[in-house]
């Protein structure tokens, strides 16, 4: 006991130091390291990005415990959240919102009877798509577009995946989460609605990218970028 009160005592600063950046990691803002393709193209394996922590809520730190609400969830944020499966922090897109009717049709977004709009484009470098060891097939780049919903998705038609689901709505206090890269996505079609009290902060902007495929070298121009 005595060597513990005088180590703590000659590294009481460091200590300190090192539960402030822990509370302040857990409470305000947290990096998260984007491990798989399903938000290409908007997120790419490497990227490290932040996450703004009380965004939509202030949580009693280490907990998902709410104190008090900020904001609430929009559609086509980007947000991390413990997966309600198996607590799996991920990383997804925030389609639809509480009271929303949703229902798919071949890929194809329905929210409160109102179609999406699909617009067939390319992507400026191939890096952005899904990368060639994980999947060799026809890759087809849209951008979709219905009301606050404005990015670009990945479609593979020639992969097996769950293209229709719904109608159904989304029940109060959760949310219904959909990769970017659709085909190549566990999300709400597989585990499920997200209650708010999982949803762990609203992704905006990038760290730093290290592209993991060409010897970690960094893709400067997504140092610092916005979503």
């Amino acid at each position: 006991m005595m060597k513990l009160k005088k180590l703590f005592s000659q590294n009481k600063g460091f200590i300190v130091f090192m539960l402030g950046m822990a509370l302040v990691r857990g409470a305000l803002a947290d990096y998260y390291l984007v491990p798989s393709s399903s938000m290409y193209p908007t997120l790419l394996e490497g990227d490290r990005v932040i996450c703004d922590r009380i965004a939509y809520d202030i949580k009693l730190p280490l907990t998902d415990v709410i104190l008090k609400h900020v904001s609430d969830p929009q559609r086509g944020d980007v947000v991390t959240f413990s997966s309600p499966e198996d607590g799996t922090r991920l990383v997804k897109r925030l389609i639809a919102i509480p009271g929303d009717v949703v229902e798919m049709r071949d890929e194809h977004l329905l929210i409160n009877g109102q179609a999406a709009n699909y617009e067939p484009t390319k992507l400026a470098t191939a890096d952005h798509l899904t990368p060639q060891r994980e999947y060799s097939g026809l890759q087809q780049v849209y951008k979709e577009q219905l009301g606050s919903l404005n990015h670009h998705i990945i479609v593979m038609p020639e992969r097996a995946s769950m293209r229709n689901f719904g109608p159904v709505r989304v029940p109060d206090g959760e949310y219904l989460m959909l990769g970017d890269n659709r085909d190549n996505s566990k999300d709400s079609r597989y585990i499920g609605f997200v209650k708010r009290e999982l949803i762990t902060g609203q992704v905006k902007r990038l760290m730093f990218s290290l592209n993991g495929d060409d010897y970690y070298l960094p893709r400067i121009e997504r140092f610092g970028a916005k979503l």
